[in-house]
């Protein structure tokens, strides 16, 4: 046979390799591809685990394929026997496993940790004095001053083992994709900042059990901004606790009167937020109910009675009691054979 006859019969054969893939399908096989490994390297844990039969052919079909340099780090799944270009194409566009990361609205840095240090897969207390760097949020173009409100409420996918600083690029950049320049033309209007707007949406957002009541409660908040009134808001005393309590007593309040975060104690917002608000509580601040309440009181199935007057408050404060009290008995009496 012609040299040029063989070099085409070969070619013939290596193509059909490339396309070739084992039936039935067989299930997904985890691959993991370190930083930095070659395209032999690759193929030879391709073929120790099944997934491809032949990793010196693989690779020149690679290199044929002109992709040998662009072999991307991560985790994958492969069915033995997928078609070597179909695994080519994964592997150079990083298309590996993907974990979910939910961050739901109002969890404070010390909760998303957990979450986040799952996908770096290094340990929660590493990653909590990572966050905590003193010039983070002037490396990630946020007010700070921690990255405390600012690692965005979303639900986000990552490779396993990303690193801590990409999660928190992502996360931080959803968050600025939030202030457009009509939100920023709005809190110019309301004469806030963005932390001042950020800040009083993370106690919002701690306040609040039902959405309709997000723009009430802002309104409450700014009311009292505006007279002078101390916020008094039971979340950022529980946030200078650092612990969470189903209720806040005087005695919690005045364990913590010199902390900053105390707003029973110290007039104006607080330093900073004190969770990750969502879209929903920015917004509620951005645009609050035109109210002229001062006072809200929650009642047991998270509503929240609101009022002008500390006169109205107290009886409020009563009636919501009085509600409890007739829950309990009812609940008791149901409870009776």
């Amino acid at each position: 046979m012609r040299p040029g006859r063989l070099s085409m019969v070969a070619a013939e054969a290596l193509l059909l390799a490339a396309c070739s893939a084992s039936s039935p399908p067989a299930a997904p096989v985890e691959v993991v591809v370190p930083a930095g490994a070659t395209l032999s390297v690759v193929a030879d844990s391709l073929a120790a685990r099944g997934i491809i039969k032949s990793p010196a052919l693989f690779t020149l079909w690679g290199r044929l394929l002109g992709v040998d340099r662009e072999i991307r780090a991560g985790t994958y799944a492969f069915r033995p026997g997928t078609g070597w270009t179909a695994v080519l194409r994964d592997l150079t566009r990083g298309r590996g496993i993907m974990v979910s990361v939910t961050i739901p609205e109002g969890l404070s840095l010390r909760e998303i940790t957990a979450r986040i240090a799952a996908v770096t897969e290094l340990h929660p207390e590493s990653v909590a004095v990572r966050l905590s760097a003193e010039r983070l949020p002037e490396r990630f173009g946020v007010p700070g001053p921690s990255l405390e409100g600012y690692l965005y409420p979303d639900t986000y996918l990552f490779a396993p083992g990303t690193d801590l600083d990409s999660i928190i690029a992502v996360l931080t950049r959803r968050y600025r994709e939030f202030w457009t320049p009509g939100r920023r033309a709005r809190a110019d209007t309301l004469g806030m900042s963005e932390l001042q707007v950020t800040t009083l949406a993370s106690i919002v957002e701690n306040e609040v059990r039902r959405a309709e009541e997000l723009a009430l409660i802002s309104a409450v908040y700014h009311n009292r901004l505006v007279r002078g009134y101390p916020l008094q808001a039971d979340p950022t005393v529980l946030y200078a606790m650092g612990e969470h309590r189903p209720r806040l007593l005087y005695a919690d309040i005045d364990s913590v009167a010199d902390h900053p975060y105390n707003t029973y104690t110290h007039l104006g917002l607080p330093p900073g937020p004190i969770s990750s608000p969502g879209e929903r509580a920015l917004t509620a601040v951005l645009y609050p109910a035109k109210v002229d309440y001062l006072y809200f009181v929650a009642r047991g199935d998270g509503s929240h009675v609101f009022t002008r007057t500390l006169d109205e408050h107290n009886r409020a404060r009563l009636q919501v009691r009085r509600e409890g009290g007739a829950r309990s008995r009812g609940a008791a009496a149901d409870a009776k054979p």
